[in-house]
């Protein structure tokens, strides 16, 4: 028997609140029960009444075992909303807040794609690196102006996300590639390849091997398939997982889970794209990223066998999709796939 899980669920902005009612109508139809509370945040909420995320929301949101997130954010060109506002006062608050300190990204290439063929996952460490928030000004706003963005590497941040990496290999395909720039960033990269040399002992069945982010980017366009578990830091992450989700077949296929795998709070969930309020509302927003972000999650709370059921399904659509020329509705997509379960 399912056990009922408690979800919240922030929609957000633009087409957030549309991918998020198709995630869940597809969890149903899989025969998971969620207990779901929405969220009022976002952009329209922050214009509303300025604010982000209060501390009494977030002591609420603690209370729940996942969160799936649809997309925040003003439309293009909005300059109503100061830059980095929500990222660094909703998103990046609930990553360091709730310890979220591992983003997992599955790829698998669509037909058609540059990656066609390959499956492989990005283990991004999610809470230090350069989004820490270290640095600062001198002499700002005049001619000798010095800003600083420093990079906050910690053993334990490396090595909880390291290993999580070997496990992660250990039961895919026992490949794992630490990314990084050791050569150039000699401290932060040092201390990445020594976590990841003396953690690999302990899991001998898995090989690895290193690739600068550079070459990273170019085998990602031009060898995907080397690829099956990549680790790597927070801002390397950020950009490859862009990159990676292009030549997969586009970031309306990407998916997301930001995990606290000791589970001391919820993890949250969230498609990687933005919230596109162009297309909002037009009922033509790809729901596939959001609805594999809910398998991720039914995968974390327990559900392996009906996120499996999903990822099956998902795939299916997925191929009819990239191989039709009809165009389909975000709501049918979701019809679709609820069907093949």
């Amino acid at each position: 028997m399912s056990t009922r899980h408690r979800v919240a669920v922030i929609g957000g902005d633009g087409i957030g609140p549309e991918v998020c009612a198709e995630a869940l109508k597809v969890v149903a139809a899989a025969g998971v029960e969620l207990d779901t509370t929405d969220f009022d945040l976002g952009a329209a909420r922050y214009v509303r009444d300025g604010v982000v995320l209060p501390d009494e929301t977030l002591a609420e949101l603690r209370g729940y075992e996942a969160i799936l997130l649809g997309a925040v954010g003003p439309p293009v060109g909005d300059t109503t909303i100061p830059s980095g506002t929500l990222e660094r006062g909703l998103l990046l608050r609930l990553r360091f807040e709730l310890d979220l300190y591992v983003n997992l990204r599955p790829f698998a290439g669509v037909p058609g794609s540059i990656a066609e063929g390959a499956d492989f996952a990005v283990v991004r460490e999610n809470t230090e690196g350069t989004y820490a928030g270290e640095g600062g000004f001198l002499r700002k706003g005049t001619p000798n102006e010095v800003a600083t963005q420093g990079s906050v590497n910690t053993r334990m941040g490396a090595e909880r996300c390291v290993r999580f990496a070997f496990d992660l290999a250990a039961r895919r395909n026992n490949k794992l590639t630490l990314v990084h720039k050791t050569n150039v960033l000699t401290f932060a990269g040092d201390l990445w390849q020594r976590t990841v040399t003396e953690v690999a002992p302990e899991y001998s069945e898995v090989t690895w091997d290193y690739n600068h982010v550079d070459a990273a980017c170019i085998y990602l366009v031009e060898q995907p398939k080397r690829y099956d578990v990549i680790v790597t830091d927070n801002l390397f992450g950020d950009i490859l997982t862009d990159l990676a989700g292009a030549v997969s077949g586009g970031i309306g296929f990407a998916a997301s889970a930001n995990l606290n795998p000791a589970r001391t709070g919820p993890s949250l969930f969230e498609p990687v794209h933005g919230a596109a309020h162009d297309i909002a509302g037009k009922g033509i927003a790809n729901p596939l990223a959001a609805i594999h972000s809910a398998a991720l999650m039914l995968d974390h709370l327990g559900e392996a066998d009906a996120a499996a059921r999903i990822l099956k399904a998902l795939a299916a659509q997925s191929d009819s999709m990239t191989t039709s020329s009809a165009q389909l509705s975000t709501s049918s997509v979701g019809d679709a796939i609820a069907e093949r379960l």
